[in-house]
């Protein structure tokens, strides 16, 4: 699993990424220290002299932004007005947060077979294998990422001793996710 590094993604979206925080499965606070800088963020200036070839891509990566610092509503805002598989997967992941778990799941049924699913899965198992959660065995065994599986095992792990596996593994999620997003918005995949 490679690690993530926010400065790869700029200046401006890594003084967003800040410090390191793991999201919460739910709702969570949101992030007021950042509220101002996504405020004023927008596609050009989160990309700064880069050329985007994806505007589409590029939003998602706003919807992101906003979703890692639990600003829900302004990343169902965006999402909702993107209609590819890459906007109907930030809106399921936002769902999935608020909870609203047959909400999640119908996002991800409009998001299908998602190119980061491969890695997912990969880091995924390698994640909960080091976990001795019951629950975790699920994981270890998938030969492919299954979104409705994971809104299942969240809505199960909220408040329980799985809760934090699967916050590690959302993190991962939207760290993939969002990796994806800025590449193909550069046109660098």
């Amino acid at each position: 699993m490679t690690a993530f590094d926010p400065a790869f993604y700029g200046p401006v979206i890594c003084s967003i990424l800040g410090e390191p925080r793991l999201m919460p499965l739910g709702p969570g606070n949101p992030n007021v220290k950042v509220s101002p800088q996504l405020k004023t963020l927008t596609v050009e200036h989160a990309f700064g002299a880069q050329t985007i070839q994806d505007q589409e891509m590029a939003k998602c990566c706003l919807a992101g932004l906003w979703l890692y610092h639990d600003f829900l509503d302004e990343s169902h805002t965006l999402s909702q007005e993107i209609h590819t598989t890459s906007g109907s997967y930030w809106h399921g992941i936002m769902h999935r947060r608020e909870p609203d778990y047959s909400n999640a799941k119908y996002w991800f049924r409009r998001v299908g077979d998602h190119p980061t699913f491969v890695s997912l899965v990969a880091d995924a198992k390698e994640i909960a294998a080091g976990d001795s959660a019951d629950s975790a065995e699920i994981l270890t065994r998938q030969s492919t990422w299954d979104s409705f599986t994971f809104v299942d095992l969240c809505e199960k792990a909220a408040g329980s001793s799985l809760e934090m596996l699967c916050c590690r593994i959302q993190q991962r999620e939207w760290e993939l996710l969002f990796d994806f997003c800025y590449r193909q918005a550069l046109g660098k995949e």
